[in-house]
């Protein structure tokens, strides 16, 4: 489907329209955090929620409300407040790849970000170039591994400048980040900019792209990620990842 620039950017904002709307949370992950009103529950609850959203979404919505249960629904105290003891909770838990050990590793590793950084936006911010967050999210990476760590873990936080497309960590940063007015993304760091964000590119926002003529490299990884950023931005510089929302609602809601 061939659209020049102008009918494809009318196309793609009536989906946006469509789909960036109160009505998408009940679908979505984004559920979880939406669940919390204080930022530190927020970001925390998402960040582990975008770590395990792949594969199923209702099995994403089930097992991330189950770590929020785990944490005793409140988990900027649990985070910081946490002995070693208090990880035990957590053995059984499990999520495709994603297990207790991993839980617990997060865990420890989000207490040393807030007790050393005083907050995930501000590592983020600290490292943020002008138009791209990708070398934060490697940075992010590793300080969050800058303690003791389980080798296996490091696989549930992708790396960019590995040539990742880095999708969950991207689309926790769109929630992050972007203030949409419509009540979907939160909006709470504001040192950051939507101008700044990627889209997360999976199988259903790539084969869309692909379709509409948005990205022509075959793999969904970095490379595939900086030719649709460049792509988004020229339709949208100051909120490229808005697409993200028609991206997603063409593939997952009309099979287009």
């Amino acid at each position: 489907m061939k659209l020049k620039k102008a009918e494809l950017k009318d196309f793609l904002d009536e989906k946006v329209k469509l789909y960036n709307n109160p009505k998408f949370i009940d679908s979505d992950p984004i559920q979880v955090p939406h669940e919390f009103s204080k930022k530190e529950d927020i970001e925390i609850a998402a960040f582990l929620t975008a770590t395990i959203a792949w594969g199923n979404r209702k099995s994403i919505i089930n097992n991330a409300n189950r770590m929020m249960d785990l944490l005793d629904h409140s988990p900027f105290e649990f985070v910081t407040q946490h002995q070693d003891a208090d990880l035990d909770r957590f053995d059984g838990f499990v999520h495709r790849t994603f297990n207790s050990e991993d839980l617990k590793q997060f865990m420890k590793s989000l207490q040393h970000i807030y007790k050393t950084h005083q907050s995930l936006e501000m590592v983020f911010s600290k490292y943020a170039a002008q138009n791209s967050l990708q070398h934060s999210i490697h940075e992010f990476k590793k300080l969050f591994f800058d303690i003791p760590h389980l080798e296996r873990s490091k696989k549930h936080v992708s790396d960019p400048l590995k040539n990742s497309a880095a999708k969950r960590i991207n689309m926790y940063l769109r929630w992050m980040v972007r203030n949409d007015n419509a009540g979907v993304d939160f909006g709470i760091w504001k040192s950051l900019s939507p101008a700044q964000l990627s889209c997360p590119l999976d199988v259903h926002s790539g084969n869309v792209a692909r379709k509409l003529g948005l990205l022509k490299r075959k793999q969904n990884d970095g490379k595939a990620l900086a030719e649709l950023d460049t792509n988004l931005r020229k339709l949208d510089p100051s909120d490229p990842v808005k697409y993200d929302f028609a991206l997603f609602g063409l593939g997952v809601f009309e099979g287009f």
